[in-house]
């Protein structure tokens, strides 16, 4: 090593007689050693990056010139920039002075070409410092917040420099070899030194990027900093409101110190959704979205729109990624390839005394780029994950509010939110996986051709084998590819069919379904099941192979090599072993890749498919948000709901509307009506003709929509707020009242799809919305049906005919006393428009319409009929009706002086100053959805013991604990047995049937310890899965409604979907890996510790470390996790919610809001994944880290400890398992982190096992006698009930007494109690005090079911589920054909399916959007006719159909029904005028209960002021 003494660049050899000598891997040290430390190159190099800095100066000072204004801020120099630019001019003095020193003394003594070549280097490098001193000057001028780059860049490569010339001059200093050198390079070394300290200085500052300059306020006199240093609020406001990642420098970046912060406040308190800080902003969904969109293809034909989009939007990423694995792949084998010089250096083959330490020095070089390259891969293929996830999510997103209608229900909302959590989350995981496709064949063909240096032709056994795994894993990989499509397709049945029941928990409570819909789940579970049984055997398989792989191959190798004498050494033995060890990891991960890639591949096509999916024809109606004089104008136009439908479902539509009519749309059941409004908006596909809106439009659902927000939320949806506007709607809606009623009026939220409202709150509050727009054209279609006739009538005198005056209204309803006051009425029949005109004009005889006025006026006669009694009483019929008109008239202005009261009363409590747009209303609000429970803290050992014990007790652990300690142990012996049994020297014999006899039989014993453990795994991993799953799902099926009131159905459906799916496939998995990985590593420390005893003293210490790291880390990771999951249960809802008003979202021009909305969403759940994610990148760095320390420290032990303690077989195996130390115990802590992750979704499905239950089903000790109830006798005394303890109550103190086979009616204004009365009886929600006895049987003594299942009734909302007319009819399949077939006859629907082919097989699509309402109605009660009962509910059962079909189906009731108890919920007076009995409901009490013509002779009661609203509307429309 002369040449270290020395300024010449003749090369490393003077030392050296014949290179030739020395193998190729020693002539590389040598020339690596005299590269790095030799004072020639050097220099040499320094002085490249010296030109190159000048250069890159130069350049980027011209570009600020150009892109700069002229004005420079006044600025104030901190103390460190000044440091920086004293030390900079020294530096500038002291280079120029060397410069001098080196020409004088060259030109005294003669120049040379060594001589030239010194000047010239040190002239460049004091041009370096003068550019550096000079962009330090112009970057004050200027007001630089930070360095330039190519400023920082060099500081960093002049700190690496003068390290290296450190090293050279400290071993020069100390005259170790007593040579002699120069005073030249005797004054650079003492240069050097002088330079160490004050180079840390702009190390600092290179990586920290800032300046420290402050700017000067004028106007304050306050210095303030452009970056400085901020209060602690101020610090953690700006942390918070900012990307950590986005901000941070160039060292930060590389060690992932920026997520100190994060990490430091999570371990001091429980961190919520804004201590996590933002996405950087190209991480950000409205990024990634827009590059997506651009690279979207624009061929109509490309059938993998998704796959192609991704690629081209993410290929930059790809390539960092995988150049990041490719460096990590080529670097991984640097370790064996020393292992070899290593133990040559024990046995004595070494060049010079000082090759051990350039062994150290350059394992750890290989390492510590090994472990970079690693952590920063996985951090990069995460963040890209994440992009990918984010745009795809929003891609589903703004497809979903394209979607047609047909495609809406093709996919169903159940299977698109699959789309959104499962298909989406395995696109973003397969991005870690990807890139082991090709880098695991290149790893083994590396491995191949370094056996092959070695072993020889031996290798082929090994190599042989490999390639079996191989072929064997990629057979089962398609297999496995298969199954996975199963596994999704049955999810994405089973996600719906929850969606499904979760949508109609109620009516599936009231008719005591749960058992039937709860079996159906766990059958579609149980088919899911078995799919995943298939999957999981099939990567058990590949786990027990290639677990086993490593194994394998040393047996067939070595054996191999034994039996042909391939001359086996210690040396090739253990470099052979290493090799194997570093194939190990990616083998073991090759069947996760395969699984992820498989699971990629499908995710895929199920999007791609959907994203094919035929959208909304935008062409269908030509819109125009311009208003003329003919808002609406359709000719000869044929609609369908789907492009192939054979025949359309409006025929030959033909309308010309004026600006400012009122059309009223009228016909029986199933005519068209609603789908003539959807044609109107553009929801169905145009077969042919023309349509053409004008102006902006407005449209209100039959079935309402309502958001997940406050009422007024609701009701502005979105727009500014108005106050006066805002109180004319709420006025001419009819809400004051109820908004009076409630604790926070307005402010009050509204539960998932208006669970807290009654159905006339709901529908008023939609018609607010729509209002309150004030749009052009108004869609109504069917306001009328919920609410009660005083309040039809302000809705059609203050709404219709009072704000929207003026405006053009479409008015689907049945309610023919509002027809008169139509300037144009469409009767429709069969999807055909068959009359139209004013209501003179469609009054012929013989027509449609002259049938539904003429079943109207049926129903008034009833009226009248009652009235009669009432009449004879008085002085004459003229005086009565006389009478009547003034009472109603009087009733009409007290209920309006009341109403005005009540108004003022409102009023008063909202802001009168525009600066209501400002403070929305009184801070106070009521809460009715909690926020998610979110544990606190580590995950209970308790959690983790349910799972280990839930399957098989304590058995699993026992098993698991004691199989994988032997399989260590085995292996271990196996290990041991070679390093004593394979000679040094290849010349030594060897016993070839004892070794290979023992050898082959430890490691048999250690693949049925893999085997053992993968099958354990397995079975315990799907029973475990399977009994969370069960019991998860009954006890959401046992859970009272309060329950589902205040639960967002995406908090449920986010536990059976993402958390379940963590269950299913990787948790168990994980478990294993962890238990396998924990006992590894204490068997590397054990052989390690062995071979260097001195090891142990660094082993204690790192140990420590180890765990405090873990539990920093685990902290803030833990809560991410929680956050997460929490997070993730809004995007679900506001997706489904979108889904389910998407006509409404279109309607109103709503995409782009709500489409922020979902960005928002997609932003909070990806910040926690972004984090999440980086941090498990942060403790591995520093894990694998001390790792490498640990190996180093290990290599150098080996190097320095006599040779009596070190032998020379223990160096190759202590080295070959301290290579796969650092990777081995970073798994074993990032699977125990994972683990705990993953715990959360034991510990979230968990806190859905425990829910508290609703009442037994059957309590063995009330059973209701056989034949119960046989008279039908109900009787109320005191009731009281309230929805929640810390609401008011709703029904307060209700006594009445219906005998039994009466028929009662039951009316009263909207929001009195009436419904709220049917859950009291069914026990939806329990009374807070008083009685319900059923002929005598205290219903609170029974079981929910014994009692719900004897009692029928018809819901106010029609609910069918997906299936079939036949499911739907009789759900729990004990009728004949015959019976269902009677009953659809007997609710005119026999025609209807007998037309369509499938008959009773015919299909219900999602919700039973493929049937009107009425015609859903009309189901429902058909369902009740089929199942009998003495007792039957109809709560508003008949709102939705018109007025001939109310009629046939009383009629119906009367005779089908004639023995049993019937209570009828009605706004309709007269479908209770022919009851029995009439229970009057006011504000939540009984205020009359009578017979009808007794309430009618008491001219005062409220029934009597009911009857004549109704009888006024009637004839005078309003």
């Amino acid at each position: 090593m002369a040449w270290i003494y020395s300024s010449s660049c003749t090369g490393p050899w003077d030392a050296v007689s014949s290179p030739a000598e020395l193998s190729v891997f020693s002539q590389a040290q040598e020339w690596l050693a005299y590269i790095l430390f030799s004072l020639c190159p050097q220099r040499f190099i320094f002085t490249i990056f010296n030109i190159c800095f000048i250069l890159a100066s130069a350049a980027s000072d011209l570009r600020l010139r150009k892109s700069e204004s002229h004005s420079h801020a006044k600025t104030k120099a901190g103390p460190s920039f000044l440091f920086i630019l004293f030390f900079s001019f020294v530096y500038v003095f002291a280079s120029a002075g060397i410069t001098c020193f080196y020409m004088w003394e060259k030109s005294a003594n003669g120049w040379t070409q060594d001589g030239i070549r010194e000047v010239l280097f040190s002239a460049i490098e004091a041009a370096a410092w003068i550019t550096s001193s000079i962009t330090l000057l112009v970057a004050r001028s200027r007001g630089a917040s930070t360095y330039s780059m190519p400023l920082r860049s060099w500081w960093l490569v002049s700190f690496i420099s003068i390290i290296l010339q450190l090293l050279s001059a400290c071993f020069r200093l100390s005259d170790a070899s007593g040579l002699a050198y120069s005073t030249d390079i005797e004054i650079l070394d003492i240069y050097a030194v002088v330079k160490a300290p004050i180079s840390l200085l702009f190390l600092v500052n290179a990586l920290r990027g800032t300046t420290g300059l402050y700017r000067i306020n004028y106007d304050n006199s306050i210095g303030e900093p452009l970056i400085n240093k901020l209060t602690e609020d101020q610090t953690e406001s700006r942390f918070t409101n900012e990307s950590a990642y986005a901000t941070a420098g160039f060292f930060s970046k590389l060690t992932f110190t920026w997520l100190n912060r994060l990490l430091n406040q999570g371990s001091r308190q429980s961190l919520n959704i804004d201590d996590v800080p933002v996405l950087a902003p190209r991480d950000k969904a409205e990024y990634t979205y827009s590059v997506i969109q651009e690279n979207w293809p624009r061929s109509v034909n490309e059938r993998r729109p998704l796959t192609i989009a991704l690629v081209k939007s993410f290929w930059r990423p790809l390539l960092l990624t995988g150049a990041l694995q490719l460096l990590r792949a080529l670097v991984l084998y640097a370790g064996p390839l020393l292992i070899s010089s290593f133990t040559n250096y024990a046995s004595g083959e070494r060049v010079s005394d000082y090759d051990g330490y350039a062994l150290v020095f350059m394992l750890l070089v290989a390492k510590l780029v090994e472990v970079f390259s690693y952590h920063h891969f996985n951090f990069q293929s995460y963040r890209l994950g994440n992009n990918m996830r984010s745009a795809v999510i929003t891609t589903i997103y703004r497809k979903g509010l394209r979607l047609s209608s047909y495609s809406r229900q093709k996919h169903g909302v159940g299977q698109i939110t699959n789309y959104m959590v499962v298909d989406a989350q395995q696109i973003s995981d397969s991005c870690l996986q990807l890139h082991l496709c090709w880098c695991i064949p290149l790893q083994v063909i590396l491995a191949m051709v370094l056996l092959w240096r070695d072993i020889g032709i031996a290798s082929l056994a090994g190599i042989a084998v490999m390639v079996l795994i191989s072929i064997r894993t990629v057979y089962n990989g398609r297999s496995q590819r298969s199954n996975m499509g199963k596994v999704m397709q049955m999810r994405d049945t089973r996600m719906r069919s929850i969606t499904e029941v979760l949508a109609y928990m109620k009516v599936i409570k009231l008719e005591a379904w749960e058992e039937k819909f709860q079996k159906q789940i766990e059958a579609y579970r149980s088919e899911e099941l078995n799919a995943l049984t298939r999957f999981v055997i099939l990567a058990a398989e590949n786990m027990f192979c290639l677990w086993n792989t490593i194994s394998f191959v040393s047996v067939f190798t070595f054996v191999t090599a034994v039996i042909l004498n391939a001359g086996l050494t210690t040396a090739k033995v253990f470099t052979a072993t290493s090799i194997f060890r570093i194939v190990q990891e990616p083998i073991r991960n090759f069947p996760q890749s395969v699984n992820a890639i498989t699971q990629l591949l499908v995710s895929l096509e199920r999007l791609n498919d959907f994203m094919l999916s035929p959208e909304l024809d935008g062409g269908a109606v030509m819109k125009s948000l311009e208003v003329n004089d003919h808002p609406v104008v359709v000719e000869k136009a044929y609609f369908a709901w789907d492009g192939k439908q054979e025949l359309p479902t409006l025929k030959d539509i033909n309308l010309n509307i004026r600006r400012g009519s009122l059309v009223t749309i009228v016909g029986t059941v199933g005519s068209g009506k609603s789908s003539l409004l959807a044609a109107l908006l553009g929801e169905m596909v145009k077969i042919s003709g023309f349509a053409q809106t004008a102006g902006t439009m407005a449209y209100v659902s039959q079935s309402a929509w309502i958001q997940n927000a406050t009422i007024m939320d609701n009701i502005l949806f979105g727009a500014p707020l108005d106050p006066v506007r805002y109180r004319k709607v709420v006025h001419a809606c009819g809400l004051e009242m109820d908004l009076a009623s409630m604790d926070y009026g307005d402010q009050t939220e509204i539960g998932e799809k208006g669970i807290n409202l009654s159905g006339g709150q709901k529908q008023r509050i939609q018609l607010a919305r729509a209002v309150y727009q004030d749009c052009d054209v108004y869609l109504l279609d069917d306001i009328f049906s919920a609410v009660d006739a005083h309040t039809g009538s302000h809705l059609f005198k203050e709404c219709i005919l009072g704000l929207l005056k003026g405006k053009t209204v479409l008015l689907v309803t049945h309610q023919v006393e509002f027809l008169k006051g139509a300037d144009i009425v469409l009767v429709m029949r069969d999807g055909a428009i068959v009359q139209s005109g004013g209501y003179e004009e469609v009054l012929g005889e013989g027509t449609d319409f002259a049938a539904l006025v003429a079943a109207h006026n049926e129903a008034m006669n009833m009226v009248d009929a009652e009235g009669k009694l009432q009449s004879n009483s008085d002085i004459g019929k003229g005086i009565r009706r006389e009478h009547s008109r003034r009472l109603n008239s009087e009733l009409s202005q007290s209920l309006s002086i009341d109403r005005k009261s009540e108004t003022s009363k409102s009023v008063d409590r909202l802001p009168h100053s525009d600066s209501f747009s400002e403070t929305r209303m009184p801070e106070a609000s009521s809460k009715l959805i909690e926020e998610e429970q979110k544990e606190k803290g580590r995950v209970s050992w308790s959690i983790y013991w349910l799972y280990l014990t839930s399957a098989f007790g304590w058995a699993t652990v026992a098993i698991l604990l004691l199989n994988q300690s032997s399989w260590q142990a085995f292996l271990l012996a196996s290990d041991y047995w070679l390093a004593g049994e394979i000679p040094e020297d290849s010349s030594q014999s060897i016993n070839k049937n004892k070794f290979i006899i023992v050898y082959v039989l430890l490691n048999f014993a250690a693949w049925i310890g893999v085997l053992i453990r993968v099958v354990v795994v397995a079975t315990f991993g799907l029973k475990t899965a399977q009994l969370f799953f069960l019991g998860m799902l009954r006890s959401v099926f046992r859970a009272p409604m309060s329950f589902f009131d205040t639960t967002p159905s995406g908090r449920i459906l986010s536990r059976f979907s993402s958390d379940q799916a963590n269950l299913d496939f990787l948790l168990h998995f994980f478990l294993g890996g962890c238990i396998s990985s924990y006992v590894s590593a204490l068997g590397i420390i054990v052989v390690i510790s062995i071979s260097t005893w001195p090891i142990v003293f660094l082993v204690i210490p790192l140990g420590w470390l180890y765990y405090w790291y873990q539990n920093f880390y685990i902290t803030s990771s833990r809560e991410i996790t929680r956050l997460d999951s929490i997070t993730k249960a809004p995007l679900i809802y506001h997706f489904s919610e979108t889904v389910a008003g998407v006509e409404t979202v279109r309607c109103f021009r709503k995409e782009e809001s709500f489409s922020r909305q979902n960005l928002s969403h997609t932003n909070r759940n990806m910040k926690m994944d972004f984090h999440n994610n980086t941090a498990n990148e942060w403790l591995g760095l520093r894990l694998e880290t001390m790792g490498t320390a640990i190996l180093c420290a290990t290599a150098f032990l080996l190097v320095v400890l006599p040779s009596n303690l070190v032998k020379p077989e223990t160096v190759g195996l202590a080295l070959s398992y301290a290579l796969s130390l650092n990777s081995g115990l970073y798994w074993t802590v990032w699977l125990s982190c994972s683990i705990e992750n993953r715990m959360v979704s034991v510990e979230r499905i968990h806190q859905f096992t425990t829910i508290p239950s609703e009442a037994a089903p059957t309590i063995a000790d009330c059973i209701p006698k056989s034949g119960w109830p046989n008279k039908g006798r109900i009787e109320s005394i005191r009731l009281k009930l309230r929805y929640r303890p810390s609401t008011p109550l709703v029904l307060k103190g209700v006594t009445f007494l219906i005998q039994g086979g009466e028929k009662v009616g039951v009316v009263g204004r909207t929001g009195s109690g009436k419904s709220t009365l049917i859950l009291a009886i069914f026990r939806l929600v329990e009374p807070c005090g008083g009685q319900i006895l059923i002929d005598g049987v205290d219903i609170a003594t029974l079981g929910l079911h014994d009692l719900r299942s004897k009692l029928g009734i018809i819901p106010q909302d029609p609910v069918l589920f997906e299936g079939t007319v036949r499911r739907n009819l009789d759900p729990l399949g004990i009728h004949s054909d015959q019976e269902i077939w009677r009953v659809l006859d007997e609710c005119q629907l026999a025609q209807i399916i007998a037309e369509k082919p499938e008959k009773l097989e015919s299909s219900v699509t999602e919700s039973g959007s493929n049937w009107s309402v009425g015609q859903r109605q009309l189901f429902c009660f058909g369902r009740a006719l089929l199942k009998g009962g003495r007792i039957l509910f109809l709560d508003e059962a008949t709102a939705s159909v018109d007025a001939q079909t109310d009629a046939i189906i009383q009629k119906i009731i009367r005779v089908k029904f004639n023995d049993c108890t019937v209570i009828s919920i009605a706004h309709r007076i007269p479908t209770v005028m022919d009851s029995d009995k009439v229970l009057v409901m006011d504000a939540g009490r009984v205020k009359e209960f009578d017979k009808p013509t007794n309430l009618l002779l008491n001219s005062e009661s409220l029934f009597s002021s009911l009857v004549n609203e109704y009888s006024a509307r009637a004839r005078e429309g309003f």
